[in-house]
């Protein structure tokens, strides 16, 4: 079975949530939708051998457990604190694009299934940015898969993985990928809601490829 490759832009899945937690849950919970991290790992994967995975984000107290959680299944997490100016984070995604990148020339073993999360596609026409690298992987043999929000994926990266690779919908796992944590008070909200099991029968995965 071929081996995934997991590039996991927390921030900008997280981003996405909070979208679709609204439209699928109302104007209330987009304060309240957190990521199940577990889940979105076992559906980028999707049951086949990973070889590596790596994840960004920035670097809440509160997530550090979470991540804990992540690295002892093997994803080597890298976090980054916000800029003390701008509040932003700095630096994230040119740290996972300098991975994908190392490992599409120094992995000795046959091209793998790049699991790409994010929905950041800018700087495609400066030949920079998550869309560039993954076209820049895919002439060297590596399969590519984006998993992203539908409605937060940059349209010209989703348009191109949809030809040329992969693309799977976040929302179609809406209620697995996420969790609402209890509100705090005020006016009748959401209940709070636990993430559901993952179905990989509803998760595309790439066919084998042929040799």
């Amino acid at each position: 079975m071929e081996k995934a490759f997991i590039y996991w832009d927390n921030s900008n899945i997280f981003i996405g949530a909070r979208e679709a937690a609204v439209d699928h849950e109302g104007d209330d919970t987009r304060w309240r939708v957190r990521l199940h991290f577990g889940n979105l790992l076992r559906l980028a994967h999707a049951g086949r051998p990973v070889e590596r995975a790596i994840a960004v984000g920035s670097v809440p107290p509160e997530l550090r457990m979470v991540w804990n959680r992540l690295e002892a299944e093997g994803v080597s997490v890298e976090l980054f604190e916000r800029g003390e100016t701008s509040g932003r984070e700095q630096g994230i995604d040119q740290a996972l694009q300098t991975h994908m990148l190392r490992h599409a020339l120094d992995y000795n073993g046959d091209p793998g299934i790049v699991v790409l999360m994010t929905g950041d596609g800018a700087g495609f026409y400066d030949g920079v940015g998550f869309h560039a690298d993954i076209e820049r992987m895919h002439t060297r043999g590596w399969r590519i898969e984006v998993l992203s929000w539908r409605d937060s994926c940059n349209s010209r990266m989703r348009k191109w993985v949809e030809s040329n690779g992969l693309f799977v919908a976040l929302d179609d796992h809406y209620d697995s990928v996420t969790f609402l944590a209890p509100a705090t008070a005020g006016a009748p909200l959401a209940a709070p809601r636990s993430a559901a099991h993952v179905d990989l029968a509803k998760r595309p995965i790439s066919p084998p490829l042929q040799r």
